[in-house]
Parts: C-alpha cells; structure tokens; sequence
C-alpha cells in the first residue's frame, strides 16, 4: 500500500509533556491511516473534490471517529487529546480534504452536549462507526461570521417545522447524512433569541445539495451549498431548546477554534520539516542552500516562532481537559498561530524558489491550503474584535 513521504520533524526546544503512552499508541493507529489511507491520494481528492465515502467506514473501524464520545454511545470515552492527535497527524501528511475533525468534535459535541437521550441513542453510534457522515450548517451566503443576521427560517407547522433557506460553505455537506442547521424560528427581533438547532436528515424532501464548491485551495475537502425549500421537520429534531442556538454555538466556537489553532501549529511544523529537508538537498552556486546565512536565519526564526505557538497550544489545551480554557484564549490561539502557518508558509516557498510554485511539492499545496485557516471559525478580525471586549 502507497505511503506519503513525510520528513522528519524539527526536534523542539522545548519537550512536550501532555501526552502518555497511551496517547502516543494511539497516535501510532492515526499515522498508519492517514500515510496509506489519505495522504498518498490528494489527487484523487482534489478530482472527485470529496474524499472516498468508504474511508468514512474504515476510520470509524479503527476507532478514529468520535473518540471522545462515551463508550455507551459508540465512542471510546477518551479525553480530547485524542482528537488533537487525530487533528496533528491529519496536517502532519498535508491532509485538507478529510471532514473527520467536525464531524467528530464538533457536530457530534453538540448532539452530545445539547441533545435529548432519544437523539444521542439515535445518531452517535452511526457517527461513530462511519455509517453516518454529518455537517454543520450555519454560514449563508452574506452573512459570514454574523450568526445572529440568518434568514433560513423554521416556521411552526403542528408537530412539525418548515425549513426555507440556504446554507453556504458547509464541510462534509455534499456526502451528509445529516445536518445540524441554525434557522431562525423567531421574529421578535432581538437576533441572537431567535435562533435555534435543527437536525435534518438528508433524504428529507425538499434539501438538496449543489456542487462542491470551487475553491481556491483545500480542493480535495467536501465543501457545498445545502438548500431547503418547505423541509418538513419533527419538532423532535430540534436540538436543545428553541431559541437557545445562538447560546449552544457560542459554547462550542471555543473549542472549534481550538481545533482551528491545533491544525495550523503542526501544519506550521510540517511546513518547516519539509523546508529543512529540501534546503539542504538543493544546491544554488556550488553551495547548499541551508549554508546560506539568510537561510540559517530565516529557518531559526520559524523555528523560534513555531515553538512560540505549540507551548501556548499545548497551555490551551493543558486547560481544555481540565474545562478552564477561555473563550478568549481560544481566540488568541486560532488568530496568532493561523497568522503564523500563514508566514510560515510563504517564507517556506520563498526557500523551495521557484520549485515553491510546483503543486507536485507540498509546500506549494500548504500555500494555497492553509490560507482559509484565518478566515473560518471566525475570522481572525473577529478574534480581535472578541478578545478586546474581554479586556
């Protein structure tokens, strides 16, 4: 079976100290998955623009979906370490085409947080092993990070809801079986108490699907545009209480910026890794590069800043096992270390010349992938705006 070359990393300066054998045995399981499994065909991804439906079945096999979840509910009750391995390993190959992380750590946190017994028995375990693929629907189109301005709408109809409306940006939305969708089931006019969380399952008539989106990177990722036109829902599809969705978003966006910063710090040592190797392969006027100074120096100064970035990660999520960590530390972690993968990459390029610009090397993939870090899950503008309001 085909592996993904993946150099070795730059050793830290400073050890890491969050994780256990048990944590590192398990990482062990990941990396296999994500060497053979997906890294060795991002072409492929990016042709079919969504990663093989099957993959979805062989992760949940390996225990790789939903671990956090309890055991009763089809998870294997670990702490969120596990997911931040899953997400490391994932950025480790280069990988932006897999949805494993939202579906596992964020679709599946609300359902688990806010759902009723009924909803946790029905949809947890399916997600759990794959057999379910789910997303989460809360952007439309004008009104970005603004979740309070919604227009898709959720009028009472007896023991139902009638959805109409449309979601834009959605990971996983073109291979999900279900939806969590934000809609506004009020018009009192005060935002944020109008909005609510239904679960809507993908056969129901009137949601479709359109097209993977054409996106500038992240090409392999399943990225659409979900509609809903008069979807009949059960009231017993609503997650939590009505009028209580704009509260259950803002608990879990904490986290999902968390997840956010993970991905971008390994991504940012997986840049460096890559660059190391290539620099001192590469010769310019009888000389490897890495025996230029500005190289020396530009490497020490990645190095440096990436080291930066994975202790206050490390920190943050020292402080989400214990649930200490601050929505505003969330914040400042997603903005400065996305901004960072961002610098990281471009001075990573500038090293690799002209073969910086070729798609067969991955430091031209991360250049256009990991730009979209410092838009979702907020934008990095908003992170400013969130993180002064808490001082």
């Amino acid at each position: 079976m085909a592996e993904v070359h993946v150099p070795s990393p730059v050793n830290p300066m400073i050890p890491r100290t969050i994780f256990n054998e048990d944590h590192e045995a398990f990482r062990a399981t990941v990396r296999r998955f994500f060497e053979t499994e997906i890294g060795p065909f991002y072409e492929k991804w990016e042709e079919q623009q969504h990663i093989d439906r099957e993959l979805w079945n062989k992760a949940g096999e390996l225990g790789l979906l939903c671990p956090t979840a309890p055991v009763e509910y089809g998870g294997s009750g670990v702490d969120r370490l596990y997911s931040m391995i899953l997400m490391e390993e994932q950025a480790r190959v280069g990988d932006s085409a897999s949805g494993f992380a939202l579906h596992s750590d964020i679709v599946a946190n609300y359902i688990l947080n806010f759902g009723n017994e009924e909803q946790k028995q029905k949809w947890l375990p399916k997600m759990a092993t794959g057999e379910v693929v789910t997303a989460i629907a809360m952007t439309e189109p004008g009104t970005g990070s603004d979740l309070q301005s919604i227009k898709t709408t959720a009028k009472a109809d007896g023991d139902d809801y009638i959805v109409n409306g449309s979601k834009i940006f959605i990971t996983n939305g073109y291979l999900c079986d279900m939806a969590v969708v934000a809609v506004r089931t009020g018009d009192s006019g005060k935002g944020a108490q109008d909005v609510s969380l239904l679960i809507i399952e993908a056969d129901r008539e009137g949601f479709t699907k359109g097209k993977p989106l054409n996106k500038v990177g992240m090409k392999g990722q399943d990225t659409c545009e979900l509609f809903f036109d008069n979807v009949r829902v059960p009231k017993s599809n609503l997650l939590g209480m009505e009028g209580m969705g704009f509260i259950m978003l803002m608990k879990e966006l904490a986290w999902e910026r968390m997840m956010i910063a993970i991905i971008c710090a390994a991504a940012a040592e997986h840049a460096l890794a890559h660059t190391v190797e290539y620099v001192k392969e590469r010769e310019v006027f009888g000389r490897a590069v890495a025996k230029y100074q500005n190289t020396r120096f530009k490497l020490a100064e990645m190095r440096t800043e990436i080291q930066i970035a994975r202790t206050y990660v490390d920190r943050c999520m020292e402080l989400v096992v214990t649930n200490q960590l601050t929505p505003d530390a969330a914040c400042a972690a997603k903005y400065w270390v996305s901004d960072l993968l961002s610098k990281v990459v471009d001075e990573c390029v500038q090293l690799h010349g002209g073969y910086g610009f070729m798609l067969e090397y991955p430091i031209a993939r991360a250049y256009i992938d990991t730009r979209a870090n410092r838009i979702y899950g907020g934008t990095n503008e908003i992170m400013k705006e969130l993180i002064s309001r808490s001082m």
